[in-house]
């Protein structure tokens, strides 16, 4: 919902994908606002100012700084009016993470929960302005994004934890890695638990609404801050 004349400010270094994410919205004319340095600097709610003094649109985070608030008992004393978004990626926001935002934070704000990664630049699941958000889910696939979850046979399930599945080829799909020959360490890398099957290594589950709940990683990759090593 990015439009001309917007600001959009999303927390990130220039190494983590939501960098790539935040200077396309140049493409829609609006305006980015960068901020280099410890987001807590002298006061917890240091970003939050800057928020309401840049009159932001989108303010995007990591799930960690939500908690962080939480945990630290934050209160807005901001209005951020021109707040229309705020996006939280990096790993799974809790419940107790989508409650805190709408009783501390701000009531009328679209909370979009997005879960996808650094090597497809792009989210399987995020949410969308015409659903209902509801606490602890992802509201939708990604356009383009033939998501499923499969159990351990490669059957498709639902209301259960399985693994996240792309079962098309998408737009942002990487090709292949550098240097392997044949594409062994591509196709072992995300092709070899469900052949032809892109499997991203994470657990989730998709509700009857179509909604998603991201659990965290089921392979041995880590991925802190939600830059995949």
């Amino acid at each position: 919902d990015i439009k001309e004349k917007d600001n959009v400010f999303y927390f990130t270094t220039c190494g983590w994908m939501m960098w790539n994410w935040l200077i396309s919205v140049l493409a829609s004319k609006a305006s980015i606002v960068l901020f280099d340095g410890f987001p807590m600097f002298k006061k917890q709610d240091l970003l939050l100012e800057i928020v309401e003094k840049e009159k932001i649109s989108l303010f995007g985070v990591s799930a960690k700084y939500i908690d962080a608030l939480n945990k630290a008992k934050i209160k807005s004393k901001y209005k951020l009016k021109e707040l229309r978004t705020i996006c939280s990626t990096g790993s799974p926001l809790s419940k107790d993470g989508f409650e805190y935002i709408y009783k501390n934070l701000k009531k009328d704000v679209h909370l979009s929960s997005i879960s996808g990664g650094t090597d497809i630049v792009s989210c399987f699941v995020l949410g969308n302005l015409y659903d209902p958000v509801i606490s602890g889910e992802i509201q939708n696939k990604g356009l383009g994004m033939d998501v499923n979850i499969f159990n351990e046979s490669g059957n498709s399930i639902k209301n259960k934890k399985g693994e996240l599945v792309c079962t098309n080829p998408f737009p942002s799909m990487p090709l292949k890695f550098w240097n392997d020959k044949n594409d062994i360490k591509f196709k072992k890398a995300y092709f070899n638990k469900y052949p032809n099957i892109w499997h991203h290594g994470d657990y989730a589950e998709i509700k009857d609404n179509g909604g998603f709940i991201i659990y965290g990683r089921s392979d041995a990759t880590l991925n802190p801050g939600g830059v995949r090593l």
